[in-house]
């Protein structure tokens, strides 16, 4: 199977967050920054990648996704804090 991706993205102040799922995580990353990723994102300018978890099975990845989407706010920053404390832009492209 197809490696897949959940991800979160932010804002520069790290006030709005986005949780999208994807096959080629680079690649999308790469479209929010070029607006061409959401009309949410684009209005929002949520474009830093600040936590994602990686999957073998695209089914599991939407299931996480929209378990995540339910989540408080709150709950959500605290998963991200677990692997990002510092809610620094992750570079995954070297």
């Amino acid at each position: 199977m197809k490696q897949s991706y959940v991800y979160i993205l932010t804002n520069t102040y790290r006030t709005t967050f986005y949780i999208g799922v994807t096959s080629n995580l680079q690649q999308r990353i790469v479209d929010h920054k070029e607006k061409k990723g959401s009309a949410f994102t684009s209005k929002y300018n949520v474009c830093d990648l600040i936590y994602f978890e990686e999957f073998s099975d695209i089914i599991q990845a939407i299931s996480r996704e929209k378990q995540l989407k339910n989540w408080k706010k709150d709950w959500k920053l605290n998963l991200i804090k677990e692997k990002n404390p510092k809610l620094q832009t992750l570079n995954i492209f070297s």
